[in-house]
This record gives C-alpha cells, sequence and structure tokens, in this order.
C-alpha cells in the first residue's frame, strides 16, 4: 500500500513517469535476470541490499540462494518487462511478466525440497519497486498481489505452505 491506502499497481499514470534515464545497477540487476546470470545479479546489489515481502525480507545470500534455487527449478523461467517508471517517493517501478515450467528440484537452503511436478507456472504481471543508491540496489519490493511472485511460484505447483 502506498501513502493513500491505494495498492500499488493500482497507481495512475499521473502518479508515475517515464525514467529516462534507468540507473546502472536496476540495469545490470534485469539483465542478469533475464540471463540467469547470478554474478550479474549479485554485481547489482548493494552491501545491504533487502527483498521485501509481506511474508519475510531477505538479505542478499538469501536472495541470490532463492534465485539459483528458481533457476535450477525451473530452467525455462523467462522475464518480460515494461519500461521502468518513477514513483512519486522516488522509487523505481517495473512491471514483470514471468513464469515457466517446473522441471528440476526447487530446494532452498532451510526449507524441504520440492520435487519437479512438471506445471507451467504464470505470474500474473505486476511491479516490482527498487530503490536504488550510489552502491546499487537497496531494496525490492514486489507488489502483494494475489498469486504474485514470489509466493505465487510455489502456489502454482501445490505447495501448501509457502515458505515465502
Amino acid at each position: 500500500m502506498d501513502r493513500v491506502g491505494a495498492r500499488l499497481s493500482e497507481l495512475t499514470i499521473p502518479d508515475m513517469q517515464d525514467l529516462t534515464d534507468i540507473p546502472a545497477a536496476l540495469t545490470l540487476y534485469m539483465d542478469g535476470l533475464r540471463s540467469h546470470d547470478i554474478e550479474k545479479i549479485g554485481a547489482s546489489f548493494a552491501d545491504e541490499i533487502h527483498f521485501i515481502t509481506p511474508a519475510r525480507t531477505m538479505a542478499r545470500g538469501e536472495i541470490l540462494a532463492f534465485l539459483g534455487a528458481l533457476y535450477r527449478g525451473f530452467p525455462n523461467w523467462s522475464y518480460d518487462h515494461d519500461h521502468p517508471v518513477r514513483n512519486e517517493d522516488g522509487t523505481i517501478g517495473v512491471k514483470w511478466r514471468q513464469g515457466g515450467t517446473h522441471t528440476g528440484t526447487l530446494a532452498f537452503p532451510g526449507f524441504e525440497p520440492y520435487p519437479p511436478t512438471g506445471r507451467e507456472v504464470v505470474i500474473p504481471e505486476h511491479y516490482f519497486f527498487y530503490k536504488v543508491a550510489e552502491g546499487g540496489l537497496l531494496q525490492i519490493r514486489p507488489d502483494p498481489v494475489p498469486g504474485g511472485a514470489p509466493r505465487g511460484i510455489f502456489e502454482q505447483i501445490g505447495v501448501a505452505l509457502p515458505p515465502l
């Protein structure tokens, strides 16, 4: 929710403006996601990066472990996105579309592994919001839409109590 109670995905065009100069760290991050390049993704992060969901907040190592596990469990995971926009609060919003087929074991440190189901996962398009500093990405926060990432990934493969 934003400062007036609207879900961030419901903000209107006047609330968001096309970003003409995309920060290098965000470009590196988006390229790393599309190529499944964990090193490139890690290089886009500031030391104090946090990925914030309603269920859990992850730091650098946990984020990279999550993405590595995602790409092993879904080797064909793909991303598409709209042009980034700047929000009134200074964060950058990117509307992502993503999905893949669960053909490998989804195994995160500290959680029971989930064997391949063969299920196709399609995450509803939604915004992820980024805080960026000189040192890289400081914060990643997905808009908490029903079925959205990362929780929706687990829900669509039948995990009763998703860890995220």
